[in-house]
C-alpha cells in the first residue's frame, strides 16, 4: 500500500434530514477525483483507505454515509435509505466541485457505487468494486440463515446465543426487533454478538483486532443498528434484481470487478454472476483471500487497479 499520508481538507456536509457528513479530501489537489465508497452500511472510512491511492496522482475524496463515522448523528436511520446516499454522494460532488469522479467501493461500498453509478452515469469515469454485494435475498439469507452457519457452527452457536428458539427461523427480523427496538440494554447486548459476527467472517482468518474494534460498544451499536436497517429492507431497491439488471446503463464506463475465492460475506457467485452480465469488465478472482480489503493478494489486485486507472486516465 502507499505511505500514509492525512488530509489536506475536512468538511462537514449538511444534507438535509437532521443529517450532516463528514467529509476528507486526500492526496492532490489537482489530481484524478476518487471518491471511496465505504462498507456496511454503517462502517464508516479509515485512514488506511488512502493507503490504495497513488497521493501524487489522486485527488482522493473520503466521506462518512449517513448514521457512519464521524457524521452525525451517529446510528440515525432517519431518512437513511440508498436513495438517499445517492443523492448525498451527488450532493458532495458538486459542494467540491468535482466534474466527474471514478468510484471505488467494497462489500456494501460496491452496492452504494453501482446504485450512484446507475444514476449518474456521466458523472463517473470509472469503478473499482470489490467483494460484491447487491442485497438480494439469496445474499442475505447465506449470511444470516441458512448458509454460513454450515461453514461457521460453532460461531453461529454464538451469533444467535441471545435469540429466542421460537424465533431463529428469522434470525434477521428477531436481531432488528432488538436493535430498532426500545430496550437499550438489549440493543447494546444484540449490538455485540452481532458484530462478532461480522468481524469474524471477514477475513480468511479471523482478525482479533478487528473484532476487538467492531466489537467497541459505541461502534458496534451504531453499525448494527445501521446495517439491520438496510437489511431488512431489502437496501431499499426498488427490486431484488435492480442492480444486476441496471448493468445496461453503466456498461461503457470502465470497471475492475476484484473478488475473493474466500469470500464468506458476499460469495464468489454474485461476482461472477455480475460479470457474466458485464463482459466488458475486467473480472478478477483472488484465489487465497476473504472479505477483508487488507488482505495481501487483494491489496496487490487493488493496488494495480488505482495505478492502472490513473495510467489509463493521465494518457488521455
Amino acid at each position: 500500500m502507499y505511505p500514509t499520508f492525512e488530509p489536506f481538507a475536512t468538511h462537514y456536509l449538511d444534507v438535509g434530514d437532521g443529517h450532516t457528513l463528514h467529509i476528507e479530501e486526500a492526496g492532490s489537489p489537482d489530481g484524478i477525483p476518487a471518491l471511496f465508497v465505504h462498507g456496511g452500511p454503517g462502517g464508516g472510512v479509515a485512514a488506511f483507505n488512502r493507503q490504495f491511492f497513488d497521493p501524487d496522482r489522486y485527488r482522493v475524496v473520503l466521506m462518512d454515509q449517513r448514521g457512519s463515522g464521524k457524521s452525525t448523528p451517529l446510528g440515525s436511520v432517519y431518512a437513511n435509505t440508498t436513495p438517499h446516499l445517492v443523492e448525498d454522494l451527488e450532493a458532495v460532488r458538486r459542494y467540491l466541485r468535482v466534474e466527474r469522479w471514478m468510484l471505488f467501493g467494497g462489500s456494501w461500498g460496491s452496492t452504494l457505487s453501482l446504485a450512484y453509478a446507475q444514476k449518474y452515469s456521466e458523472r463517473v469515469t470509472g469503478l473499482i468494486l470489490r467483494g460484491i454485494f447487491m442485497l438480494r435475498r439469496s445474499e442475505r439469507n447465506w449470511f444470516y440463515q441458512d448458509g454460513l452457519r454450515n461453514i461457521q457452527p460453532e460461531e453461529w452457536d454464538r451469533f444467535v446465543a441471545v435469540i429466542p428458539p421460537n424465533e431463529r427461523s428469522d434470525v434477521l427480523g428477531a436481531y432488528s426487533r432488538r436493535l430498532l427496538g426500545d430496550d437499550p440494554d438489549e440493543a447494546l447486548r444484540c449490538s455485540q454478538g452481532w458484530a462478532r459476527w461480522e468481524a469474524v467472517n471477514s477475513s480468511l482468518e479471523p482478525d482479533s483486532s478487528l473484532i476487538d474494534t467492531l466489537t467497541e460498544s459505541t461502534l458496534a451499536l451504531s453499525m448494527a443498528r445501521v446495517m439491520v436497517h438496510y437489511l431488512t429492507n431489502g437496501g431499499f431497491l426498488e427490486s431484488e434484481n435492480e442492480l444486476l439488471d441496471g448493468v445496461e446503463k453503466i456498461r461503457t464506463i470502465p470497471t475492475v470487478i476484484i473478488q475473493a475465492r474466500y469470500d464468506l460475506c458476499c460469495p464468489v457467485t454474485t461476482a461472477h454472476e455480475l460479470a457474466k452480465r458485464w463482459p466488458e469488465a475486467q473480472f478478477t478472482v483472488i484465489p487465497a483471500a476473504g472479505h477483508s480489503s487488507m488482505e495481501s493478494q487483494t491489496i496487490s489486485a487493488l493496488i494495480d487497479a488505482t495505478d492502472s486507472f490513473a495510467d489509463r486516465f493521465l494518457s488521455l
